[in-house]
């Protein structure tokens, strides 16, 4: 039997929420358990020796996900001393930078991850990815710098485009549509990705965090945001009339 904790400081207990129900959903083959205790919130986890290598590649997979979203979202909000902009822009350039070069920074926490007997995060983020953490500081310290060439907002899409076209692609073809309420977004299966309005001010920010290579607005009327996504997004934007054609969504 192998055994090992995810340990979270009390602080970040929806972190822990979500690894505990993850595992719990799509580790069938695992026990997975959770306590708290003067502070620290344990995810417990035990399987079979043969099971092992496929739950620590899991646990990899979870932890990466962690640091290169929530932890690197919260010191982007920490540091960045960006120009006032409207709503839409400022979701979009954070999720720009939030995913830029997303592949390295796997890397160096897959780089830093060992699986023995357990692991407490916010050590690990402290101590442990030093090199992630100053390859953010860089990225900061050059936005920082550059805030008041930002002031422009030419200059300002201009950078957002720059960051947008330098994402990795990671879907090959979306849809949105345009409800009374905000927005909804599709995959070329036709099936929603969330069953929640996206607003104006997000659907950008959305829209980035899926990085498609091609996207199709199901409808013509133009609005800040979409105007500004048009710009961004460019050649891989198409407009596409023919909603109709669209199959019954299947709501996840």
């Amino acid at each position: 039997m192998w055994e090992f904790s995810l340990n979270f400081k009390s602080e970040n207990f929806e972190i822990a929420k979500y690894v505990h129900n993850t595992l719990k959903e799509l580790a069938k083959w695992m026990f997975v358990t959770s306590s708290e205790n003067n502070g620290t919130i344990s995810v417990l986890v035990a399987v079979e020796d043969d099971h092992q290598d496929k739950t620590k590649s899991m646990l990899c997979g979870i932890v990466t996900e962690i640091v290169c979203t929530k932890f690197k979202a919260d010191y982007l909000n920490r540091h960045l001393a960006l120009p006032m902009q409207d709503e839409v822009g400022l979701h979009a350039f954070k999720k720009a930078l939030l995913n830029f070069d997303r592949e390295t920074d796997k890397y160096l926490v897959k780089r830093a991850l060992t699986f023995s007997g357990s692991l407490y995060i916010e050590s690990f983020y402290a101590f442990k990815l030093r090199p992630l953490q100053e390859k953010w500081e860089e990225l900061v310290r050059l936005s920082n710098e550059n805030r008041d060439y930002l002031i422009s907002r030419e200059s300002f899409i201009d950078l957002l485009k720059f960051l947008v076209d330098n994402l990795d692609i990671c879907e090959d073809e979306i849809g949105i549509l345009k409800e009374e309420e905000g927005y909804r977004i599709i995959n070329c299966d036709n099936s929603f990705y969330t069953n929640k309005i996206i607003s104006e001010e997000k659907v950008l920010s959305s829209v980035i965090d899926l990085s498609p290579q091609k996207i199709k607005l199901y409808f013509q009327d133009g609005s800040y945001a979409i105007n500004l996504l048009q710009r961004v997004f460019e050649e891989r934007v198409v407009v596409n009339n023919e909603k109709n054609n669209i199959k019954t969504f299947k709501m996840q």
